[in-house]
């Protein structure tokens, strides 16, 4: 069965209420949005209150008063979130409401933005949001991260199109990513679902002790923790209800040893972080901690990042994503994490997630520290995969398997 745009996004709108945060009745549900997509927003909401919610709750963005504060307003304004914003998303948060951002900015929306005013204002979300975020990686509430195009995004993914035809192609291909076209787009993410989650099951089996990645530039080694879960597709909230925290999504990913990254990794595609991009850049570590990095593009922004807190030097997550995979060869480059890092195997500065650590989601900062997880203010994934990756599994007695040869998933 085939549907026109309208079907299309209404289908889609179900699909982030029923199966991406899987809206129960009577529950609560907190909207991020920009004023881009004010209209499919207002799908979801009608969609979610369908689903029996009692409350939807929409805050707004609007990428051009973005660009006005940062270049009228001092500096000392973004080192400091205003107090209601973070009360408004904990009532929502602690009382479990389910959550979606929907990303619609261009990735270059601050681009021209003084550098000292981004990473103060990202240093200043992360720590203001801290207990939000930790929540949100426990698994405490259900949430999703999904996108629709704005104009200037999309120009910027096809520049050679006209602004109109721009965002038809965008909006086409998130649909497709979604898996919209497929005939029953919710039983097809039943399916995606259950093939991530076999190759989870794999790797736990395995509960290898460190990954070996080698690729042109890179060449790193990563422990992995005793006890370690590798996690794919949908999650599981403090309720039980499962949820698919990224819409689209084709990653299984698990927590690193927060001290045992050793070696060089070079990015493969571009990061956008704080409205800027940082590409080709390389990282080097040293006992868990970066100790050089370089960058052709966006080399003090990525100074920023790395700066964020004491642990934003080290790494959160290891993900796994196969270069035959359908963002991958659909060659579209989005310019956004959420898409990027689905077409390509990535790491993550910053955080690491306590689900994907036996016992996690009940264990305290301290504890999760002694177990080799990372804390910090920040969680910033990005891409180093390619045709060219081969990763190999290490064993307890030093034993090197093969996971991923010339950029695909070896079992």
């Amino acid at each position: 069965m085939s549907y026109n745009k309208e079907e299309k996004l209404q289908k889609y709108a179900e699909l982030l209420v029923k199966v991406g945060m899987n809206v129960q009745k009577d529950q609560r549900v907190f909207i991020r949005a920009t004023v881009d997509a004010k209209d499919f927003v207002h799908l979801i909401v009608e969609e979610a209150y369908k689903a029996g919610s009692s409350d939807v709750k929409v805050s707004y963005a609007d990428d051009r008063l973005a660009q006005l504060n940062f270049q009228y307003r001092d500096q000392s304004a973004f080192e400091k979130v205003p107090q209601y914003l973070i009360d408004e998303r904990m009532d929502y948060a602690r009382d479990y409401a389910a959550q979606l951002a929907l990303i619609s900015s261009s990735p270059e929306n601050l681009k021209d933005a003084d550098p000292a005013k981004v990473a103060a204002n990202m240093k200043a979300y992360g720590a203001g949001f801290k207990e939000y975020m930790k929540m949100m990686q426990s698994d405490q509430f259900s949430w999703t991260v999904a996108a629709y195009p704005s104009p200037a995004w999309a120009k910027l993914v096809f520049p050679e199109l006209e602004e109109a035809e721009a965002f038809d192609k965008l909006l086409d291909a998130i649909l497709e990513s979604v898996r919209m076209n497929e005939a029953d787009p919710v039983q097809a993410w039943v399916e995606h679902n259950d093939n991530l989650h076999a190759k989870a099951d794999y790797l736990n089996q395995k509960a290898y002790v460190a990954l070996h990645y080698t690729a042109p530039g890179t060449d790193l080694k990563v422990g992995l923790p005793k006890g370690h879960i590798w996690s794919g597709a949908s999650s599981i909230n403090k309720d039980g209800t499962s949820f698919m925290a990224n819409m689209p999504t084709e990653e299984v990913f698990t927590v690193p040893h927060k001290d045992e990254v050793n070696g060089t990794v070079s990015s493969t595609l571009p990061l956008s972080y704080g409205g800027n991009i940082i590409d080709e850049f390389t990282l080097t570590f040293k006992d868990g901690v970066v100790v050089e990095y370089d960058a052709k593009v966006g080399k003090d922004i990525l100074e920023g990042l790395l700066n964020s807190d004491e642990n934003a030097k080290r790494l959160g997550e290891v993900a796994l994503v196969p270069h035959d995979s359908p963002i991958s060869n659909s060659k579209i480059l989005y310019y956004n994490t959420l898409f990027d890092e689905n077409a390509s195997c990535h790491l993550a500065l910053g955080s690491a997630y306590p689900f994907c650590i036996e016992g996690g989601k009940e264990m305290n900062d301290e504890e999760l520290a002694a177990h080799g997880l990372n804390n910090s203010i920040t969680h910033e994934d990005f891409m180093i995969g390619s045709a060219e990756m081969n990763i190999s599994g290490i064993t307890a007695d030093g034993q090197e398997e093969a996971i991923f040869v010339n950029g695909n998933w070896a079992f």
